[in-house]
């Protein structure tokens, strides 16, 4: 998936930023500015050319080159520096200026991954290659599904996204438009919103297991129907069953209806952890209802932090 450049970029960073200050947050991590690094906005030379180095990029912990040249033609994978983000979060002008380097990643994010081998063992090659294999084979016997309805209007059936030694998993109601377009679950407004979700709990997109309820678009994104949802759901047991996350985050009434088999108001099943096939499960708000009330990320945010406290994780150190 193409990564956000210039305006793009910029928006995307400053809803990150609009993000954490929703939910509470006002103090960032920040490596000291160095000042012969380049302001971003005013397009200044830096000591060298092109301008290159270590860096975040949409302030995501993903570790890469930046790269102007690159970025002036609208080539893929460019990334920006973003530096002083507590600066933007206090509503000045900017510079964001800075770097990011792989012991900064690492300070910050406390990865799953240095988990993942202990978790599986010694065979931890062959334990995931043995999830893809099991996952492959559900995703086949779906196939070009005409079990339900939904099909009718389906462009590309969505699977899943993440990798399958998660020991975090994202379940949603159904794909939106973008992802009935790209195949891919929430990589739409509510897709980003749930990855600054996913980074203010310190992790990655990619260190987590997405998938929804339904695997095919319902007309005008309305609500699954009971006959749709329980065609698809059980498909979506079966991926669970086979990654065997430890926590479960439920995005909205529906997701959590369908894995607990029952329907209740989603204040009830808030703020407690409730037992889905091996899993502990978190329900909070679908990032979607988030977008039309920004109010409730903070409520959001105290979800969340049941998750990371049944995981073991602490949130990022950004002062």
């Amino acid at each position: 998936m193409a990564q956000p450049t210039g305006s793009a970029l910029r928006d995307a960073l400053a809803a990150r930023i609009r993000f954490y200050r929703d939910l509470g947050i006002t103090e960032f991590y920040r490596r000291p500015v160095d000042a012969a690094a380049t302001p971003i906005e005013t397009g200044a030379p830096g000591p060298g050319s092109p301008r290159t180095g270590p860096c975040s990029r949409g302030g995501d912990p993903w570790v890469g080159t930046w790269d102007a040249n690159r970025e002036e033609r609208g080539a893929p994978g460019p990334c920006v520096r973003t530096g002083d983000v507590n600066q933007g979060s206090r509503g000045a002008p900017g510079p964001f200026v800075g770097t990011w380097d792989e012991s900064t990643a690492a300070a910050v994010t406390p990865s799953l991954s240095a988990s993942l081998t202990e978790r599986m063992g010694e065979d931890s090659q062959a334990t995931l290659e043995s999830k893809i294999a099991a996952l492959k084979i559900i995703r086949e016997e779906i196939g070009d599904c005409t079990r339900c309805a939904l099909h009718k209007g389906r462009n590309k059936l969505v699977f899943a996204d993440g990798t399958p030694v998660a020991r975090l998993m994202f379940i949603g109601e159904g794909p939106g438009a973008d992802e009935d377009a790209q195949g891919l679950p929430f990589v739409g407004r509510a897709g980003q919103l749930l990855n600054n979700m996913i980074g203010a709990m310190g992790l990655k997109r990619e260190e987590v297991y997405i998938a929804n309820v339904v695997k095919c678009r319902p007309p005008g994104n309305r609500t699954p129907e009971p006959e749709e949802a329980n065609t698809c759901s059980p498909f979506l047991f079966r991926q669970i069953d086979v990654v065997n996350p430890e926590v479960i985050v439920a995005l909205g009434a529906t997701a959590a209806t369908y894995l607990l088999g029952a329907r209740q108001p989603l204040a009830g099943l808030r703020g407690r952890v409730h037992n889905v096939r091996g899993a502990k499960l978190i329900v909070t708000y679908h990032p979607a209802y988030l977008l039309r009330d920004p109010r409730q990320k903070k409520e959001a945010w105290a979800d969340l932090q049941i998750a990371m406290r049944e995981l073991g994780l602490k949130a990022p150190n950004r002062n």
